[in-house]
């Protein structure tokens, strides 16, 4: 039964419903789309911008092919809100990002629609590829599709992708989403490039113009456009020199109107019958339909709840976050310090380098999503004397493992990373929770480890790291940075922890943002009169030994915390260091279990996971009362 108009969007209740609204409705659904978005994401919060670009692209998706048995993959997986509504997930858009409610990010678990669990970027095509060939060796017939926006194609593991694909001899689409934007605008020469395509507004026309011509000349027409076809110079080359996705062995479609649903539904069937990969790129514009999100479409790639009227936040930033105050000292230390430079992987905003690209153009460097090149061209700047900083969050930069490791460390290079967005960051999930950098950063020799207290503490020990000769880590976790305790300012030394209380009877040994939680457990213990030392650990890496030895001799137990998970995490170096010298005194870790954590409000994910004061305190006094 044909769905009709009035409210279409409440009719939408299952996979396929959209392919019972006539063809007439189409703009109105997609209105209607764009109006519920707007209206749940003004108040959840969630990412809107990239979403209000793809209603048209999504639709048309759901319309060209069966989401039930065919596979869509959403590279980052960001822009998948119409595809959730369309799979009749509407009520789960009320706990959207929220603890135990749906994901901003496609997730098997709540749909089969949903094909692959997406967070960051360039991986879609190579998901795709693999679903292809599976497909293949298991003699099945559904179609598979891999939405990547030009950002993302920016990252190497894309063409890495596409490379690969050029040998598949079955269908395979890849769907270009380019809306000139990743998250900061794209940069690069892939930007130009399709920069020079998005021109070419008649280049299809043309060309079929030119092939109808030339197939009229008998006899020798149809050879002629057979004799082209099979050359390299073909009637692409002739227009669009150099054409990049032809040269890579994927037959190009486009550019297509992205807010034109027959035309992409035309599209999308035409790339079905190639026996090949596919490309089909897609013009959108990011923030479709809603003003500010068109004017401001950075500010609305990720925002908290909103005024729909002028687009401003509901919620004010009261204070400064760590961001900010890295972002000042980058600035103020720059002007005096011209070996200074900046690298960013398409965050300028997120990481705080905006102003600093505004005041030292020259000095600033956004390579793309490009976490891996970004380590090594920072290790080549370093090799000839620069400072280069990469600000860069914790979840992305695992990314660039090897390069950290090969290209930076067993070189000794001066790279400072400023690992933002360190420990738990709430609502996006398990895709981008930074809990795993001190594991993963700790297994590489040369680097050091340091995490600051509080904001006064993030401005020092960013000096100190300019001054340092060698590969530096400072994380800083997400949100308002933590103003007290200004009177606790010891100056950083390399390896030195800071004493901040000395009694006896238990130590708490915190890392970086774990202080504010450990000096309310220390309260807590106080008030059970409790003797209870209080350490700002300060590094990871190198371990203060001295002070370890110290405080083994007169502390029964040694409690060291840490947001990471626990697994070759910084308690777990402690325990190993007090066990291999042979040290009697008790170790409890207190850190992330060794899984993955969800999504939430990062309180209450602190005590999902165990890191709330009360938590931490019910399990220092089992421990200790179990000791005696």
């Amino acid at each position: 039964m044909d769905i009709h108009p009035g409210c279409l969007l409440d009719h939408i209740r299952h996979t396929n419903d959209i392919k019972k609204v006539h063809p007439k409705d189409y703009d109105e659904l997609a209105a209607e789309i764009r109006e519920f978005l707007i209206d749940r994401v003004s108040v959840h919060g969630g990412h809107l911008a990239s979403n209000l670009g793809v209603v048209e692209l999504t639709m048309a998706l759901h319309l060209a092919f069966d989401v039930e048995r065919d596979a869509i993959i959403w590279d980052v997986g960001h822009q998948s809100y119409t595809h959730k509504l369309l799979t009749g997930r509407r009520e789960g858009f009320d706990t959207l990002r929220e603890f135990g409610g749906m994901s901003g990010f496609p997730k098997r678990k709540e749909s089969p629609a949903d094909t692959f669990d997406t967070g960051h970027s360039s991986t879609s095509i190579s998901a795709g590829l693999g679903l292809a060939v599976a497909r293949d060796l298991n003699g099945e017939g559904y179609k598979v599709v891999s939405v990547i926006g030009d950002g993302a194609l920016t990252g190497g593991m894309a063409f890495e992708a596409m490379n690969n694909a050029a040998k598949l001899e079955t269908n395979f689409i890849i769907v270009l989403n380019d809306n000139e934007m990743s998250i900061s605008h794209n940069v690069g020469g892939l930007s130009r490039y399709l920069d020079s395509i998005r021109t070419a507004d008649g280049y299809q026309e043309l060309k079929n113009e030119v092939l109808d011509s030339l197939q009229k000349i008998p006899v020798y027409g149809d050879r002629m456009v057979s004799r082209i076809r099979r050359t390299k110079s073909s009637i692409k080359q002739l227009f669009i020199p150099g054409m990049l996705f032809e040269n890579m062995g994927l037959t190009y479609l486009g550019p297509v109107d992205g807010h034109d649903i027959p035309l992409l539904v035309r599209t999308f069937a035409k790339a079905a019958r190639v026996n090949g990969p596919v490309i089909v790129h897609v013009i959108t514009k990011k923030g479709m339909g809603y003003a500010p999100a068109e004017r401001h479409p950075a500010r609305f790639h990720g925002t908290g709840a909103f005024d729909i009227e002028t687009g401003l936040l509901k919620k004010k930033k009261e204070k400064a976050d760590y961001t900010d105050v890295f972002a000042s000292v980058m600035n103020l230390s720059a002007r005096d310090n011209d070996r200074i430079v900046a690298i960013t992987a398409a965050m300028e905003t997120g990481t705080g380098l905006k102003r600093f690209h505004n005041q030292f153009p020259e000095r600033f460097f956004d390579v793309g999503i490009a976490e891996e090149h970004a380590v090594t061209f920072a290790a080549g700047l370093a090799m000839k004397g620069l400072v280069p900083v990469f600000a860069v969050y914790s979840s992305f930069l695992q990314r660039a493992y090897d390069q950290i490791l090969h290209d930076v460390c067993l070189q000794n290079q001066h790279v400072i990373f400023a690992i933002d967005r360190a420990g738990i960051v709430g609502s996006d999930g398990e895709t981008h929770q930074g809990i795993f950098d001190i594991s993963y950063l700790m297994t590489i020799p040369n680097i050091v480890l340091m995490a600051p207290k509080n904001k006064w503490e993030l401005a020092d020990m960013l000096h100190f790291a300019f001054a340092y000769d060698g590969p530096i880590a400072l994380r800083y976790p997400r949100g308002a940075a933590y103003d007290e305790w200004k009177e606790f300012r010891a100056p950083i030394r390399l390896g030195k922890s800071e004493i901040l209380y000395d009694e006896t009877e238990i130590a708490l040994l915190a890392y970086g943002s774990m202080i504010p939680v450990a000096r309310e457990v220390r309260e807590q213990l106080k008030d059970r009169h409790y003797q209870c030392s209080l350490i700002n650990a300060r590094f990871a890496k190198p371990l203060d030994e001295q002070l370890l030895l110290s405080l083994s001799a007169d502390h029964k137990l040694l409690v060291t915390l840490e947001e990471n998970v626990i697994t070759g995490g910084f308690g777990q170096q402690v325990t190993q260091f007090l066990t291999d010298t042979g040290q009697p005194i008790r170790v409890l870790q207190i850190a992330i279990p060794d899984q993955f954590v969800e999504q939430g409000n990062v309180e209450q994910l602190y005590r999902e996971v165990g890191l709330d004061a009360e938590s931490i305190v019910k399990r220092i006094l089992v421990e200790y009362i179990g000791m005696k």
